[in-house]
């Protein structure tokens, strides 16, 4: 068996142990996550474990979260495929890969210019020409694309940013891990016109959200 044939068995594998199994129902994402090359997004070094069910480092102190957070992230959205999404917090791009197949088009916000660099060269190579990538403090948003029918949040924020919420367009959702160091919740929020609706959910373990309204260093979260 070719390389790329036992990736393909190691992906299958994957959506089906650690994604149907944990009750991912929407068949986008299945597919989606069925389709997206993960090992591509790592470092050389990880790509046996580019499968696997966890978190694994990609530089800069970053990570690219568990396939399971992954899909649960992106399932919260709730994507029909006409939607304009922000992701902040571009990381390896994996994530901006997976919106990328459930979304007309993919705005997506990064403040380490390595890692930034790194996840324009593997989308591009992919062909993922709805996903722009951008450098800059993702605790802002980016304001100048929106609004947003969908904002995804991969790094943990002290509280759901205003400035990121008045970015969403009605009726859009915002998934967001928010907490402390040791650990945060994913919050859902929905925008009914001038309301935002929160709900709050799985405990999760995210890297802290840099910048304005994030935390300023490593030891204040």
């Amino acid at each position: 068996m070719d390389e790329e044939s036992i990736y393909s068995a190691e992906r299958a594998r994957m959506v089906e142990e650690q994604l149907i199994r944990r009750d991912i129902r929407d068949k986008r994402v299945l597919v989606a996550m069925s389709n997206i090359p993960r090992h591509l997004f790592v470092l050389p070094q990880h790509r046996r474990h580019a499968y696997s069910d966890g978190p694994l480092p990609i530089g800069g102190g970053q990570t690219i979260s568990q396939p399971y957070i992954v899909a649960l992230m992106t399932q919260l959205l709730d994507l029909k495929g006409h939607e304009t999404v922000l992701e902040i917090g571009t990381g390896s791009g994996y994530q901006a890969a997976i919106l990328a197949q459930l979304a007309r088009e993919v705005y997506t916000i990064e403040r380490d210019h390595e890692l930034a660099g790194h996840a324009l060269q593997v989308l591009t190579n992919l062909g993922n020409m709805n996903v722009h990538v951008h450098e800059g403090d993702g605790s802002l948003g980016l304001p100048a694309y929106a609004p947003y029918q969908a904002i995804l949040v991969t790094a943990a924020a002290p509280k759901a940013p205003q400035v990121i919420l008045d970015q969403l367009d009605d009726e859009a959702r915002l998934v967001i891990p928010v907490g402390g160091r040791f650990g945060q919740y994913l919050e859902l929020w929905q925008r009914k016109g001038n309301k935002f609706i929160q709900d709050v959910g799985a405990p999760v373990a995210f890297v802290p959200l840099r910048g304005e309204h994030g935390w300023a260093d490593e030891w204040d979260y």
